[in-house]
């Protein structure tokens, strides 16, 4: 077996692409002006600026002036949290819906929350991985300030009812905020069909560069300043701008949505693959929803083996993947979202995720399918756990 290098971990980050790159070239060496001085190269970065808002804002079916660029997806998320809250506080409004598997930039900021005397409440995920809609309606109170629920799950690829929760929300006239990280670019997107009132994205999901993202706030909705100092990003968030990463940001969204189903249709019959070649392997199982997932998303658990080594072992085999194990993080805690659906730590600490994305190729699917059932095989041949398991089944 030829070694080759397959990249399948594109939940995790993507690589810029040759277009983003290109675009944003110019704005190191050439138009490096600060987009807030006077002087004509500043007045054209802001004008870049403004293009790049454009394009986000397009993409999301908003107005330009909805869109405020961050650093990530994380920023964006502590923003919508923190933000709301303050601004609701007076009010009496200090209680957060979420759900038991959201990302951790929402559930750590949830935490901290709590502790500034805010009661979250985290709503359960049925077995396929969903939230129901319902339970979010009987969850909101009089003192309720939002409700975050992920657009897509980062791990299990699920995608989330999410204009039915905005619905609710609308009705009870709450405040709603989706973590669409995963979501942007690879599932269409109305904002305004799909009652949002806020939305985190981050670039680097979609072959953008790291260290850029933006949020969507609603018009009429205005939250406290995320940065004091300068003006701008409309005096919400100071900091000199990074324009080559806005710049680059909006290349790569203008890019990403122009083709959704054509690209989602050619990644998804590749992911099916996956997911059929892997589940012929004994004791497997597919994570979440078969039908309602991201296009790239393949989770499943392996029984017999553990993450961390199945890792280490595709790698070997120049395989990039991820795990429902969080060691590599430093817990040797099972992935969260794995045991909201209700695995048990052993069956959680053996799962594989594989993320592919258009650059991916039939090539780097039929390599996978020949790697990973050799890796699996030995991995379990020295475990004795997967000893324990044949007997059971003897």
């Amino acid at each position: 077996m030829e070694k080759r290098f397959v990249y399948a971990d594109n939940a995790a980050t993507t690589r810029v692409s040759e277009p983003v790159l290109k675009s944003m070239l110019p704005f190191f060496t050439e138009h490096y002006g600060n987009a807030s001085s006077i002087y004509e190269m500043g007045r054209n970065a802001q004008k870049d600026i403004e293009l790049a808002r454009e394009k986000v804002a397009k993409a999301l079916n908003a107005s330009p002036g909805e869109i405020f660029f961050t650093s990530c997806g994380s920023e964006s998320d502590n923003w919508a949290i923190r933000g709301v809250c303050e601004k609701l506080a007076p009010k009496g409004k200090k209680h957060i819906i979420t759900s038991v598997f959201e990302h951790h930039a929402i559930l750590h900021t949830c935490q901290y929350m709590e502790k500034h005397g805010y009661d979250v409440t985290y709503l359960p995920i049925n077995e396929q991985g969903f939230v129901n809609p319902e339970d979010v309606r009987n969850a909101i109170r009089d003192d309720t300030a939002i409700v975050s629920i992920m657009y897509a799950n980062n791990e299990i690829g699920t995608i989330q009812p999410v204009k039915e929760i905005g619905a609710i929300c609308r009705e009870k006239k709450v405040i709603f905020h989706t973590d669409a990280v995963q979501a942007v670019g690879n599932v269409p997107i109305d904002v305004q069909e799909q009652n949002i009132d806020i939305l985190s994205l981050s670039g680097h999901k979609i072959h953008a560069q790291k260290g850029i993202g933006a949020i969507y706030i609603r018009k009429g909705l205005s939250l406290p300043n995320l940065i004091f100092g300068g003006a701008q990003e409309r005096n919400k968030r100071a900091g000199t701008e990074n324009v080559p990463a806005i710049v680059g940001l909006g290349t790569a969204i203008e890019i990403a949505v122009a083709d959704i189903p054509e690209r989602a249709e050619r990644v998804t019959a590749m992911r099916n693959r996956l997911i059929d070649g892997i589940l012929k392997l004994p004791r497997t199982r597919l994570n979440g929803s078969r039908e309602n997932r991201l296009p790239g998303n393949c989770n499943i658990s392996i029984e017999g083996v553990e993450g961390e080594s199945l890792l280490l072992m595709l790698d070997m085999n120049g395989i990039c993947a991820s795990s429902g194990s969080a060691c590599t993080s430093g817990s040797l805690d099972p992935s969260h979202v794995l045991l909201a659906l209700g695995l048990k730590h052993e069956v959680a600490h053996g799962s594989l995720r594989l993320s592919i994305s258009d650059e991916n190729t039939d090539e780097d699917i039929d390599y996978i399918l020949e790697v990973v059932p050799k890796v699996v095989e030995r991995l379990r041949s020295m475990s004795p756990l997967w000893e324990k398991i044949s007997k059971e089944q003897n």
